[in-house]
């Protein structure tokens, strides 16, 4: 820690001290500086692509300008103004900046409630209405949790231990590739945060129903707004009651902000059912080969599976047109 408390002295004057925070792909550290603020220092990986994360600053250079009331961090410049730099470590660069601390707590264990939802959706909504004219080089790299990707998935199904889930995971995956994917040239297509779920979302300590943060723009990429509003809704499936309540609700809160055609809302309830396959399919995957995260690694998986499950027992049209109402298109 005293070399990470070194570099973010000279590198932004800061005295304080660091303590490492969890993720899966970066080095992240909260530093506490002496003056009482504290900060995110993000070191990425080596085999990062600098452009890509070059393209994460762009973009939240991008929402401090056009959308100043999306909760989202701040880059920190160095002491010589600059947005990010090359830290070396064993001969290696790092691409590294630091962010500022968003207050709240995490979304995540809190009881979800409708004003809630309509915050949440309100929140997407706002923040993929200001990316949907932000351009970069990098926007349309590869990424494995691109909904996109799904196709090249289905082999790694076969790291899915439970025979039932396996079978309910490639059937989803299927109706993606032959029904969903077919359509995709007439979807919307932008820069999206891609991983709107309650570990990356902060509330209020006092009000759960109020958004004050948005965290990690690391999935951040270029594809179809809905495959973005799928995800964020796939983690609001209702453990108890009607399975897409609070999903309608925060559908609602985007769709006043950031309409969604018809057309893409009529597919939203099978890409909801996509995003819970891969969650499925990734983390099992990945914790074969990384059992000492597998901890971290599959902290979405066992709501994915009850979601999933939860969800195949609601017929289509039924789904579809609860889905549609929320947008007055009923």
């Amino acid at each position: 820690m005293s070399e990470i408390e070194a570099l973010v002295a000279a590198r932004y004057g800061l005295a304080g001290r660091a303590s490492f925070l969890t993720s899966e792909r970066d080095l992240t550290v909260r530093v506490d500086a002496s003056g009482g603020e504290s900060f995110v220092l993000k070191i990425a990986n080596a085999a990062e692509d600098p452009a890509v994360s070059e393209f994460q600053n762009r973009a939240l250079e991008h929402l401090e300008r056009i959308a100043p009331d999306v909760p989202a961090s701040r880059l920190v410049p160095t002491l010589d103004g600059a947005s990010e730099f090359l830290a070396e470590k064993h001969g290696q660069p790092h691409f590294t900046r630091l962010l500022t601390w968003l207050p709240g707590r995490p979304l995540f264990g809190t009881p979800q409630t409708a004003p809630q939802m309509r915050a949440l959706g309100t929140a997407l909504g706002q923040l993929a209405k200001a990316l949907s004219n932000f351009r970069h080089p990098a926007a349309d790299h590869e990424i494995v949790w691109d909904l996109r990707r799904v196709p090249q998935l289905i082999p790694l199904t076969a790291h899915v231990g439970d025979d039932a889930l396996r079978e309910r995971v490639e059937a989803a995956f299927l109706r993606f590739r032959d029904e969903i994917l077919p359509l995709a040239p007439g979807f919307r297509t932008q820069v999206v945060h891609n991983d709107f779920n309650p570990f990356n979302l902060l509330v209020a300590p006092d009000d759960s129903d109020r958004v004050t943060g948005i965290l990690d723009f690391g999935d951040l990429v270029s594809t179809s707004a809905i495959y973005d509003l799928a995800i964020a809704c796939a983690y609001q499936v209702a453990e108890d009651g009607p399975p897409l309540a609070f999903v309608a609700e925060l559908l609602a809160g985007y769709h006043a902000v950031h309409p969604v055609p018809e057309r893409e809302v009529d597919q939203l309830f099978d890409l909801i059912a996509a995003r819970h396959a891969m969650t499925i399919t990734i983390g099992e995957w990945r914790a074969s080969r990384y059992p000492d995260n597998a901890a971290y690694i599959l902290r979405n998986h066992a709501r994915a599976r009850a979601a999933m499950t939860r969800c195949a027992a609601l017929p289509r049209a039924e789904a579809q047109s609860i889905l549609r109402r929320a947008c007055g298109y009923a």
